[in-house]
């Protein structure tokens, strides 16, 4: 089942060129290196130009690849590609938000410049765990979403079909966040009450039971969820839209770094709506853990609308910072590792004959 399953996924616009494309009238030319996979080079030395084609591929999908002269570390759409998008998450989010542990939650008049760094442990560990499987499971949940729907609804709905992905991805990595999170809050913002991840954890339990490291999940879903959809859906689409109507030329002809300056550009974007659309459940989720025994419900009433909207401006030139830093770091690691990374979705030729545009 998941091998066929996983051979339809590798059909839908979002494949890599490397393994999907296909080009018309070259069969004399191939020469075949890998079982199922034929590649032709048409190229002088230094293979410049290469055109790549699977025999399952429609004809239309024909891709121009510049500087492919190093061979890719995995296939598109493999449990290897899907571990590797879990590691590049884990820098990206572990590292991003232990750098910003300071603005988290500025204590310098109270404990120093040690005040500083309050709570770096948590905030590594478990950022870091939420970073493997909102990217990880972001990539898988994209691939079978698609495979599922077929090529032309993933196009048409393609927005729907990041905020699925990423809203399935969220859902499962703030299970593992929300413990350290908890810790985290509680060294920030409660007095005495621990200065490490080993003292506050032990403690946590010893007070509330294990329902101490989840009280605060479902806040938690609903601050982190709409942040993951509007970073992943809003980034998605800003590439594709930067590269049609700004960037000077065609993303097959821009150089790895000029690539990657087009992901910090769509992620710093992406950032300011996130801030935005996670901010109530944020000032929830961090009252909400200083407050024992409080209900989510409770800690809204209280604040009430005006309170949750309080220190908004920040937040956004953090979070916009923050989430620019997370793509630039993830789509750095695929340069790095050597990953597939597919170019914008293009319309599939069905499409195109359906609405007269063949």
């Amino acid at each position: 089942m998941w091998p066929s399953i996983l051979d339809v996924a590798k059909t839908n616009p979002f494949g890599t060129p490397f393994v999907t494309a296909k080009c018309q009238g070259q069969n004399e030319l191939a020469q075949t290196l890998v079982r199922n996979r034929h590649i032709a080079a048409a190229s002088v030395e230094g293979a410049k130009l290469w055109h790549s084609w699977d025999s399952r591929m429609p004809k239309f999908c024909c891709y121009l690849i510049q500087d492919i002269d190093v061979k890719n570390s995995c296939e598109f759409g493999s449990n290897k590609y899907f571990m590797l998008c879990g590691l590049g998450g884990i820098l990206s989010c572990g590292i991003t938000h232990t750098m910003v542990t300071p603005l988290d939650l500025v204590t310098l008049a109270e404990d120093g410049t040690r005040g500083l760094v309050k709570g770096w442990a948590p905030t590594f560990f478990g950022y870091s765990i939420q970073g493997m499987f909102k990217f990880g499971l972001y990539e898988v949940f994209k691939v079978y979403y698609s495979a599922f729907v077929g090529e032309e609804v993933s196009y048409e709905y393609r927005t729907t079909l990041y905020l699925v992905s990423s809203a399935s991805a969220e859902f499962f990595a703030d299970i593992g966040l929300a413990p350290l999170e908890a810790s985290k809050v509680k060294i920030q913002t409660t007095p005495g009450f621990a200065n490490t991840l080993r003292e506050a954890m032990p403690k946590i339990y010893g007070e509330e039971g294990l329902g101490g490291f989840y009280k605060g999940l479902v806040p938690l879903w609903l601050r982190q969820i709409p942040y993951t959809m509007m970073k992943f859906a809003c980034f998605e689409r800003t590439v594709e839209l930067l590269y049609k109507y700004v960037v000077p030329k065609p993303r097959q002809e821009c150089t790895k770094g000029e690539q990657l300056v087009v992901t910090f550009a769509a992620g710093y974007i992406a950032g300011v709506f996130c801030a935005i659309v996670s901010h109530p459940a944020d000032s929830v989720v961090s009252k909400l853990n200083q407050e024992k025994g409080a209900s989510a419900v409770d800690v809204l009433k209280k604040m009430g609308f005006v309170g949750v909207w309080k220190g908004l401006g920040p937040r956004i030139i953090m979070i916009g910072t923050l989430t620019a830093a997370q793509w630039f770091i993830y789509d750095a690691v695929k340069v790095w590792l050597r990953m597939p990374r597919p170019p914008p979705p293009e319309m599939p030729e069905s499409l195109k004959k359906k609405y007269g545009l063949a």
